[in-house]
């Protein structure tokens, strides 16, 4: 009788790469892009990037209110939204969230919106006026999106130290 030896499940391997709740937190904050990915209207997946807001209650963006996201996004609220780094594969991190998304069409929220983004990626505060007047000018054309995780799904091949 021949003895074959016991290779030990896949899942334990994706148990030693998944990030912990502060893991993720820091990870967004600190990534500046994420690829949103929506039903499009002949039912392949529409991949765009967006840069977004992480909050407490969801991660938050703003794009064209006749954007095609927008329309796939009215005609089916889910969307998956990918944030990842690495060129190689030891440093490949990043996470995936399934969401629901609520599209805010309130002036205020979307202006907020405009005026976070305008703070985060400038790198500046409130004495960036300029760009924040421009922001502002945008927001009668944009929507808000707010994505909702409804599931994640994480890596970070770092934590294999090299052993696959």
């Amino acid at each position: 009788m021949r003895r074959y030896a016991i290779v030990p499940p896949v899942a334990g391997r994706r148990d030693q790469i998944k990030m912990t709740d502060e893991e993720v937190a820091s990870f967004v904050v600190d990534e500046k892009t994420v690829i949103v990915a929506t039903h499009g209207p002949r039912g392949w997946p529409h991949l765009m990037p967006l840069w977004f807001l992480p909050r407490d209650d969801g991660i938050w963006g703003w794009t064209y209110a006749k954007s095609q996201k927008t329309r796939n996004l009215e005609r089916d609220p889910r969307a998956t939204l990918q944030i990842e780094t690495g060129v190689e594969y030891d440093q490949l991190r990043g996470v995936m969230f399934e969401c629901d998304t609520v599209l805010h069409r309130d002036p205020e929220v979307i202006e907020g919106i405009g005026v976070g983004l305008v703070d985060r990626y400038s790198g500046t505060g409130p004495e960036f006026d300029p760009m924040r007047d421009f922001f502002r000018s945008q927001v009668p054309k944009r929507v808000g999106l707010q994505f909702v995780e409804r599931r994640r799904v994480t890596w970070d091949h770092r934590k294999l130290a090299g052993v696959y």
